[in-house]
């Protein structure tokens, strides 16, 4: 990624929490997810994940309550999931091109495919990551390339 590309600049306004907070949907997490993997070991961009999203949701006055805020299982869940799809497929130019190739992580509710309603939406998993309840989340055996 070069310092001007939209990559960067999407990360930067992220970081900075200065992304307007009605870009901050799905497909956002998911673009920070795949940024991370790229420049990181899974753990270390779990743990950057995870403290930049409390952060951002922190500065934009994100309410805390069992369907808004951080999330651990839904985050450590489409960490996996982009994990899985970037070893499996490898890497694109971009992260919008990672998404427009790898389009089944689009739909917010694959999680469903996973995990029962009442499994995911509770205070345990809000707080800390549960292993699914209907079927387990899928592993690549590729280390995805950096």
């Amino acid at each position: 990624m070069h310092n001007g590309s939209p990559d960067v600049v999407f990360l930067k306004a992220f970081e900075d929490c200065t992304l307007p907070s009605e870009q901050w949907k799905h497909g956002a997490h998911l673009k920070v997810a795949y940024l991370y993997l790229r420049a990181c070991t899974f753990e270390e961009a779990l743990a950057k994940a995870r403290r930049n999203i409390q952060r951002y949701n922190a500065a934009t006055n994100t309410p805390e309550n069992l369907e808004r805020g951080y999330h651990e299982t839904m985050t450590v869940a489409w960490m996996r999931l982009v994990y899985c799809a970037l070893g499996e497929s490898g890497p694109a130019a971009s992260a919008d091109e990672f998404l427009e190739r790898e389009t089944q992580l689009l739909n917010s509710k694959a999680l469903r495919f996973f995990y029962s309603r009442d499994r995911l939406i509770s205070w345990q998993a809000k707080a800390e990551f549960v292993e699914p309840d209907l079927a387990p989340l899928p592993r690549s055996a590729r280390e995805p390339v950096r």
